[in-house]
């Protein structure tokens, strides 16, 4: 019992001296508080000696979990190169954020990245806090530490892009996007926001490009698809971007988006029944399912099946009444004007279409190129009733 005793003491100490001066050396008093516990167990250990006290059993492991585990956990820990003083600050930044206190959690991390600056986790749950604030600007030096301290981090590098981006700082964005990507072709996220800053600055070519390299990456990607799909209806080549949405719809059943478009394009080519098929699936997404309607309401009609067009559009009116508004502009509705339901749009709030700058854009540019064809079609029917009445006058000239 007495060797026991001895063996503790000797090795509780040793502990205490090494934990010592790795305060000194680090300057860092969170071991301050380890170094106590560790005095309080031996000293209770000597006094059990001294006075001969008999200690229950709860007691005496409390004595060995302060004196001997704790520190020799630490010390193996930090052997392993994970910093005790970086793993305390953490634990405590993550409870308090769990309390929903941010303040506190940022506290802890900027007392850990002032003693620790190269702290790879304190300056990356740092910017995460900024950019949760909106402090983007203060989230991206956060960022660009974690990328100084880890150079092959490339979704903080992403990070900094799309920041960037938010802050309108397009020219950068795009250069360290196009420099992650030469480093990281397969990362998808880099790529869709590339994509969006090229589309944006109407550089379709260059997203097709691009879209066309991170195929080779991500060949089952419905994003990269559907987003190649766009890009080739904004450079109006429909046959490509038809490929484009029907592989990125067969990927992904549920991107309705798509049917939408691919019903639109077949509308271009006059193809009514492949457009009725499209339009028909994209009934099933609640926020196309009005515009859906609403086109197959102009099939009806381009068919003469005037019923069917009145039950089609007023139940596009029904379900948005703000398609009353773009009915009565519409051609092709006049000979059903009458028919249709009038709505009380006082009482109404226009459905937001949840799609991103780059798909109203697209879908606008389909809507308008609907239209110019349209118009040609129409302009060259006339042209081909003048031309009938015409020959028909010439006939009559020479029967006479």
């Amino acid at each position: 019992m007495l060797a026991e005793k001895i063996i503790f003491n000797v090795l509780a100490f040793s502990l205490f001296v090494i934990m010592f001066f790795k305060m000194i050396k680090k300057n860092d008093t969170n071991y301050v508080v380890v170094l106590c516990l560790q005095a309080l167990g031996i000293a209770i250990n000597f006094i059990e000696i001294i006075f001969r006290w008999k200690i229950n059993t709860f007691i005496r492991i409390l004595i060995y979990l302060i004196s001997v585990i704790i520190p020799a956990v630490i010390i193996y820990i930090e052997f392993k190169n994970v910093n005790f003083s970086e793993l305390i600050y953490i634990t405590l930044s993550k409870i308090a954020t769990f309390f929903n206190n941010n303040k506190l959690s940022k506290n802890f991390l900027i007392k850990l990245v002032t003693k620790y600056p190269e702290s790879y986790l304190g300056h990356k749950m740092l910017a995460k806090i900024y950019e949760k604030e909106g402090g983007m600007r203060k989230a991206i030096d956060e960022y660009v530490q974690v990328i100084d301290i880890n150079k092959k981090d490339y979704n903080s590098y992403y990070q900094i892009s799309y920041l960037l981006n938010e802050l309108d700082k397009k020219q950068e964005a795009s250069e360290m996007l196009e420099n992650l990507l030469r480093k990281k072709p397969d990362m998808i996220e880099a790529t869709e926001l590339l994509g969006d800053i090229y589309c944006e600055q109407e550089r379709y070519k260059e997203a097709a490009n691009m879209y066309n390299e991170a195929l080779k990456y991500n060949p089952t990607s419905y994003e990269l698809y559907y987003n190649m799909g766009m890009v080739y209806t904004m450079l109006n080549d429909f046959q490509n971007a038809k490929i484009c949405y029907e592989k990125a719809a067969e990927i992904n059943t549920l991107l309705y988006n798509s049917y939408y478009s691919l019903g639109q394009i077949s509308f271009i080519y006059n193809d009514l029944d492949e457009a009725e098929k499209y339009f028909m699936n994209a009934l099933a997404d609640n926020l196309l399912e009005p515009k859906a309607y609403y086109n197959l309401a102009k099939i009806c009609m381009l068919r003469g099946e005037k019923e069917n067009a009145i039950n089609y559009l007023n139940v596009a009116i029904e379900i948005d009444p703000y398609m009353y508004k773009k009915a009565e502009k519409e051609p092709v509705f006049i000979p059903i004007k009458a028919h249709m339901n009038f709505p009380n749009l006082e009482e109404v709030e226009p459905k937001p279409l949840e799609l991103t700058k780059k798909e109203k854009k697209v879908q606008k540019h389909l809507e308008e190129t609907t239209k110019i064809v349209g118009k040609l079609s129409r302009n060259e029917q006339t042209n081909k009733k003048e031309y009938k009445e015409i020959r028909k006058d010439i006939q009559k000239e020479r029967e006479e």
